[in-house]
C-alpha cells in the first residue's frame, strides 16, 4: 500500500508539472490536509462515544447477557468450539459490536478473538481438545470463519458511514440505514453459506 500511495502521490506531482497545474496540485494537497485533520476530528467523537457505550453496556452485564443469547448462532457457526472456550465470548462480543455498526469498537474484541483462536488451535496440536489440527502456520476453519463474518458483517446501524455522510453535508446522513442492513444482511448470509460448504470440505 506505501508503494501504491506513493506511486499516485508522485504521479500526481509529475503530471501537475508537465501540464502547468503544480499550483493547483500543491493547493489540492494542503486543502485535502485540512480536511483530514476535520474528519479524524469528528471520527474521534464519534469513535469515542460509541466506545464508551460498549465499555457502559459491558459495565452494566448488558454485552453479557447479549453474549449470552447469542449461544445458539455461536454454536451454528462454530460447532467445534468447546462451549467454555474463551473465544466464544470475544466472537460474540465482536459479532454484536459489528451488528451496532461500531466498527472501531469491534477491533478489540476481534483481535482477542484471533488471539484465542490461536490459542484454540496450539490445544488442539498438544491433544488437549478434540478437532481437525491444521499445521502451524495455517488458518483453522474457525478463523477462516470469523474473518469473514468480520468483513461481511450484518449491520442494523453503520455508524460510521453515518459519520462520514454528516462530515461531508448529507441532506440526510441515516438515509443509508435501509440500504445498508440489505446490502450487509445478503452479505452476511451468502458469508455463512460459503462457510458451511467449504467446512464441509
Amino acid at each position: 500500500m506505501n508503494y501504491l500511495w506513493g506511486g499516485m502521490i508522485l504521479v500526481g506531482i509529475i503530471y501537475g508539472t508537465i501540464t502547468g497545474n503544480l499550483k493547483a496540485v500543491t493547493e489540492a494537497a494542503i486543502d485535502s490536509s485540512k480536511e483530514a485533520v476535520n474528519l479524524c476530528i469528528v471520527m474521534a467523537g464519534v469513535t469515542a462515544l460509541w466506545v464508551g457505550m460498549m465499555r457502559i453496556a459491558e459495565n452494566t452485564g448488558l454485552l453479557d447477557a447479549m453474549v449470552k443469547k447469542m449461544r445458539p448462532v455461536m454454536k451454528f457457526l462454530f460447532p467445534a468450539i468447546p462451549e467454555d472456550h474463551p473465544a466464544n465470548s470475544h466472537i460474540a462480543m465482536n459479532i454484536v459490536a459489528n451488528i451496532l455498526g461500531l466498527g472501531w469498537a469491534a477491533t478489540p474484541a476481534g483481535l482477542k478473538g484471533m488471539e484465542a483462536l490461536a490459542d484454540l488451535e496450539d490445544e488442539r496440536r498438544k491433544g488437549e481438545i478434540a478437532g481437525i489440527i491444521q499445521k502451524q502456520g495455517t488458518a483453522s476453519n474457525e478463523m477462516c470463519t470469523f474473518l469473514i463474518l468480520n468483513i461481511s458483517s450484518l449491520q442494523l446501524i453503520p455508524v460510521n458511514i453515518i459519520a462520514y455522510r454528516s462530515q461531508y453535508g448529507s441532506v440526510n446522513p441515516a438515509a443509508i440505514v435501509g440500504p445498508g442492513i440489505v446490502a450487509t444482511t445478503v452479505s452476511t448470509v451468502v458469508a455463512v453459506v460459503f462457510c458451511k460448504v467449504m467446512d464441509r470440505r
